[in-house]
């Protein structure tokens, strides 16, 4: 897989991408990570993105000359363009699994108080928030989208069952963790931890998420399918 981030802060991307999952899945070669500074597709002297918006207002909004630039150089037949931002669909663990399924993405950050209108309605095939709040810029929620689809490539976990019990993977949160020691200032791991019956833990587990689940994001139940 490759992703490719469009942003005009790439040193902030390149000091995660050389950080723990994401090094290490491109150490194995199943992942190019690659931080594309927007400020090389500018043509004054200033390297100017942005200018103030038409019709008055705070603030000033990215342009779409240097984008459209970047992404012609950027982009081949087989990439996906997502941009980032507040009117997107929401980021799930589902999404993240049909991005994983991909080749080739380019994720556009948008900056400052917003982003040319017409880069969402011509130049990128989708829209993606992280939630429903305001982040200084698209750099951190494209990095929370390389990490969560990257650790779901084949290989790049050290157990891939990890990836498929996480809290999400089957629409629930994930059950509790312990490790040693077994008792710690009176507070005691589970006993049916400690016993070594495989199928007691399974069906602890499972009881547990859905009590997680159940008290925390009632709404991922749905229609009470669990």
């Amino acid at each position: 897989m490759k992703i490719q981030i469009l942003t005009i802060f790439p040193e902030v991307c390149r000091c995660v991408f050389a950080e723990s999952i994401l090094k290490r899945a491109q150490e194995k070669n199943l992942a190019t990570l690659e931080a594309v500074d927007l400020r090389r597709w500018t043509t004054d002297r200033h390297r100017t993105v942005d200018d103030a918006p038409y019709g008055g207002g705070p603030g000033m909004v990215m342009k779409i000359e240097p984008i459209d630039s970047a992404l012609a150089a950027i982009r081949s037949p087989q990439s996906k363009v997502v941009l980032l931002g507040p009117q997107g669909r929401r980021f799930s663990d589902s999404i993240a699994r049909q991005m994983a399924r991909e080749s080739d993405l380019v994720f556009v950050c948008g900056h400052y108080e917003g982003i040319d209108q017409r880069v969402a309605d011509h130049l990128v095939d989708d829209e993606i928030s992280i939630g429903d709040y305001v982040l200084t810029s698209g750099v951190l929620p494209a990095l929370v989208l390389t990490d969560a689809i990257v650790r779901l490539i084949p290989g790049v976990l050290g157990d891939s069952q990890s990836a498929q019990e996480d809290s999400f993977a089957e629409g629930l949160l994930d059950h509790p963790h312990y490790t040693r020691p077994a008792e710690y200032k009176g507070w005691k791991v589970p006993d049916v931890l400690l016993g070594g019956n495989h199928a007691a833990i399974a069906s602890w587990r499972r009881e547990a998420a859905l009590e997680a689940t159940r008290s925390r994001r009632p709404d991922l139940l749905g229609d009470g399918a669990f």
